[in-house]
């Protein structure tokens, strides 16, 4: 059973290169699916180039997802990221 959580995102420049590529890292070192959705599509949470080309602007709200074996982990760990990055709550 997949794991999910919804995030607002505050930074004033959305998300951009150097926090999704944080966050790109961080999700490649868990075993379990992620994906981010944001405006009804959804990429692979380990892709630079899938989590750039949904373009999320300031105030948007994004969907993670985890699904495998250490999904909480990954999910906690991708929050936790978006949270000390200050790209959203």
């Amino acid at each position: 059973m997949a794991v999910e959580k919804t995030v607002k995102i505050t930074d004033p420049t959305g998300v951009h290169a150097r926090p999704a590529t944080v966050l790109v890292n961080k999700a490649g070192s868990f075993a379990a699916d992620t994906t981010v959705e944001y405006n009804g599509k959804s990429v692979n949470l380990k892709s630079i180039m899938g989590v750039m080309s949904l373009g999320i602007p300031k105030d948007s709200e994004i969907k993670i997802t985890a699904d495998g074996s250490d999904e909480q982990e990954a999910l906690d760990a991708l929050i936790e990221v978006i949270k000390k990055e200050g790209l959203g709550e």
